[in-house]
């Protein structure tokens, strides 16, 4: 996935001004996103509230496979479409975008029940709609605030882009390997740790939003109106800002449900 974008991050900063076909193209991506935020919101809706369907998604080895099936997706398609199809693209993301929102269910079990439950790391959480209704509301405010400053600044962002990409990375083996450590007794699970590592991929996204924002604007121009270029990146700009707005929304709920 990165391949594809690696030539439009070190474009210089345009001041573009008005263009009709840029906020066209970017209103394109924004609304693939939203359209793909609402999706996942209700099958999280579906996984959480329909029981067959909650004791298939939220019971092992279901949850696992759905908890892992994007990053392993993700990383596939680093190696595996090197020149994407506008299909190819907007498959992967609609399978994302519905394993996501399956994984999502937990949290509307939760709220629909009116159980807390505990992390991992030991976090006890207690769910209800309103909590969850208040972390989207921040989410997607601090996601707006972002994705405009990435839009406007004429500062170049790749450096830091760069980045947070690699932290992200490590994040996620850290994550990994944090998963496997206490479950063969090596160490005891953590709650500072598991607010770290969701603290971290929280902030990197959050980094990641103006970046990604910056970058499709300096693609757009570099792709000088290739229309199956600008469907491919319409598809992986969705993709992008969809996992970004997922880790933070996820940070964000889990520190308004703690009851620590």
């Amino acid at each position: 996935m990165n391949d594809f974008k690696t030539s439009f991050a070190n474009t210089e900063a345009m001041d573009v001004g008005f263009d009709a076909g840029l906020r066209a193209f970017m209103l394109g991506v924004y609304t693939k996103l939203t359209l793909g935020i609402a999706i996942a919101g209700a099958l999280a809706y579906i996984a959480g509230t329909v029981d067959p369907i909650t004791a298939l998604v939220l019971s092992s080895p279901m949850n696992m496979i759905i908890a892992f099936a994007p990053p392993a997706l993700i990383f596939i398609s680093m190696f595996t479409m090197k020149n994407p199809s506008p299909l190819g693209s907007a498959l992967l993301y609609w399978v994302i975008v519905a394993t996501v929102g399956l994984g999502l269910g937990i949290y509307v079990y939760m709220a629909a029940n009116g159980i807390g439950a505990q992390t991992a790391g030991g976090i006890s959480q207690s769910m209800n709609f309103a909590t969850i209704g208040k972390a989207f509301f921040i989410t997607s405010s601090a996601f707006g605030a972002l994705s405009l400053w990435g839009y406007t600044t004429q500062r170049d962002l790749s450096a830091i882009g760069t980045f947070a990409i690699m932290g992200i990375w490590t994040l996620f083996a850290v994550t990994v390997v944090y998963m496997i450590l206490p479950s063969i007794g090596l160490i005891e699970p953590s709650s500072n740790m598991e607010w770290i590592i969701s603290g971290g991929f929280a902030m990197l996204s959050a980094i990641l939003v103006a970046w990604e924002t910056q970058t499709l604007k300096e693609g757009y121009y570099e792709l000088g109106g290739n229309q199956r270029g600008m469907a491919v990146l319409t598809n992986w700009g969705a993709l992008n800002f969809f996992i970004m707005f997922v880790n933070m929304f996820r940070f964000v709920l889990m520190f308004l449900s703690s009851r620590d």
